[in-house]
């Protein structure tokens, strides 16, 4: 008999982890659910992986886990399903493991007579917090079917950014990298190999090779020192983008360099307009709304700015104004939400905007790829123009003296 260590929901909504003695997987499954359990994990157990924990949580459900959530959401409950079944149902479909725990233990919770939104507001650090106050918005309104569709509609936009900036970080991160491979190479391996040559040819080396050999030399020598200084320093910058300071840092060198600057405001601009038009076409008070917007920006910026709003908004000043007078968004921006604001159509104004910007991202991310091809191709000429030309000089020192004789 096999012995089945498992993780699982109990009635209560608990988790619980523990072993069950049963022939088979089936027979061990078929048991745990008739003592009322919903089975998160079921792993058969051995001698090295007995009593040791198999939980290994799992990674952050994305947009477009998310995207696929809200959707079947709101198809299966409009079809009549109940909350608890539909919950049930996605949980089991659910791919990703963090996602499916926390699904499980939601519907524990609304078993329990507890709220949708407050059910997932427990399952601190899965579901954002736009999510939940839609969830709310829907429950209070009885149009949660209606909220979580346009919740969907906001991830898949929101997972279609990501996926174009990332594509556009993509290309010139695996480039760099193959680059300085073979740039090491060639210094530790290469270089080396023709400087015995010349070595003993009594060839005097020109002042570009010696400053490659004396790398060369450099690498092959200290690259215990080297390797972990490289480390460490990226481990502090990393670290240290973290920090409040750091934030600020990194945010204002986005929006100063030229070829990210563009990007980065129409992307802020998109999620912006998106993210607060969904919120109020849901119900949510402008206050909440802003202060759910602001917490969504990735820019430290773009944040604090919106943040700052609230405070004018709460004296009754229009959101157009502080939006205007911080200087972060484009003219568009806070002449769209002007617009609407005066003619008490807001939300309308702000899903054009967000359409707009969203095919202004697209078209930044295909600009900023178009640009850094041929700059990495010039860096990546240079590069090894150098390293050919501390390879080919001594040979064409070595050939002038030869015709001199």
């Amino acid at each position: 008999m096999a012995v089945w260590g498992y993780v699982a929901i109990d009635k209560g909504g608990k988790e619980v982890k523990g072993s069950k003695d049963a022939d088979n997987k089936d027979l061990a499954l078929r048991d745990l659910k008739n003592q009322g359990l919903i089975v998160l994990e079921l792993t058969e157990q051995n001698a090295l992986t007995k009593d040791i924990s198999i939980d290994f949580g799992g990674k952050k459900p994305t947009a477009r886990d998310f995207a696929v959530f809200c959707r079947q959401f709101a198809s299966i409950t409009r079809a009549g399903v109940t909350i608890i079944e539909t919950l049930n149902m996605l949980a089991d479909s659910t791919e990703n493991k963090k996602m499916k725990k926390a699904l499980y233990e939601v519907r524990a919770d609304v078993e329990k007579g507890e709220s949708f939104a407050d059910s997932m507001a427990g399952r601190e650090g899965v579901f954002p917090e736009l999510l939940i106050q839609m969830a709310r918005a829907g429950e209070a309104s009885g149009s949660l079917d209606t909220a979580m569709e346009r919740m969907a509609i906001q991830f898949e936009k929101s997972a279609k950014t990501q996926a174009m900036v990332k594509k556009a970080m993509i290309y010139p991160i695996v480039v760099a990298l193959v680059a300085v491979a073979v740039v090491v190479v060639m210094l530790v391996v290469v270089i080396p190999s023709y400087m015995d040559m010349f070595e003993q040819l009594g060839t005097e080396l020109p002042a570009i090779t010696m400053a490659v050999v004396n790398l060369s030399n450099l690498l092959k020598s200290k690259w215990y020192i080297i390797v972990p200084v490289v480390a460490a320093i990226v481990f502090a910058l990393k670290t240290y983008a973290k920090t409040n300071s750091g934030k600020h840092v990194f945010g204002k060198l986005q929006m100063k360099v030229p070829a990210v600057k563009n990007l980065v405001v129409k992307s802020a601009s998109a999620q912006m307009a998106r993210t607060l038009s969904t919120l109020l076409t849901a119900g949510v008070p402008l206050i909440e709304a802003v202060d759910i917007v602001a917490d969504t920006m990735t820019n430290i910026w773009f944040k604090e700015a919106l943040k700052d709003a609230l405070e004018q908004i709460m004296i009754g000043v229009p959101l157009s104004q502080p939006i205007q007078t911080c200087g972060l968004f484009p003219p568009m921006v806070f002449h769209m939400m002007r617009i609407g604001e005066e003619a008490g159509s807001t939300e309308e104004m702000l899903n054009k905007l967000a359409d707009y910007y969203e095919e202004e991202v697209e078209m930044a991310v295909q600009s900023l790829m178009a640009a850094m091809e041929p700059m990495i191709i010039i860096v990546l000429a240079g590069v090894v123009g150098i390293l050919i030309g501390a390879v080919m000089a001594p040979m064409v020192t070595m050939y002038a003296a030869l015709d001199n004789l």
